[in-house]
């Protein structure tokens, strides 16, 4: 069997008055690297309060980088000279709320996020809205976390010194 799920998606794009790096610097500053060699040592004691311990010391708000791509090596071979960088960032805890009801939720967990410079030199930060993905399911469960998710981005967002996109406020 197949099934093909429609749904619509906000994508959030968030113009900012500073430089690439500048932003990044401040994402990179609030939403720090996870250790996953640290963190699979964690797993390991099959002790969940201490990886949930471990999750919260490591994500004072809210979200940690999983993964970070910085695609430009391959992009300045074909000539571009914009920069970019996408994460995936997230929080294995807040997940887990949600995986429990549905593992498919993982396509959408961790957020993916972006920061780039436009062809007009403006810097941009993008993510899809939270809410917006995790409603697909179906699940009224999910989607509680999903648009507690939308308050965490938000809130990034403000420490972050960037607009707050209505859509994250109103749901």
């Amino acid at each position: 069997m197949t099934q093909a799920v429609s749904h619509l998606v906000n994508r959030l794009v968030i113009d900012t008055e500073d430089s690439f790096y500048d932003v990044r610097r401040r994402y990179e500053s609030l939403v720090p690297a996870i250790d996953f060699a640290e963190l699979v040592e964690v797993i390991a004691t099959g002790d969940l309060a201490r990886v949930q311990a471990y999750t919260t010391n490591r994500t004072p708000h809210s979200f940690a980088v999983f993964w970070t791509l910085d695609p430009m090596p391959v992009m300045q071979l074909s000539g571009h000279q914009l920069r970019a960088v996408t994460y995936m960032m997230g929080n294995n805890v807040i997940a887990e709320t949600m995986f429990r009801h549905d593992p498919g939720i993982i396509l959408y967990a961790p957020l993916r996020t972006a920061i780039y410079e436009t062809a007009s030199g403006s810097v941009q930060f993008s993510i899809d809205q939270p809410s917006s993905k995790f409603a697909s399911f179906g699940d009224p469960r999910i989607a509680e976390v999903g648009a507690q998710l939308d308050v965490k981005v938000a809130d990034l967002l403000r420490l972050m010194t960037l607009p707050v996109p209505p859509e994250l406020i109103t749901g």
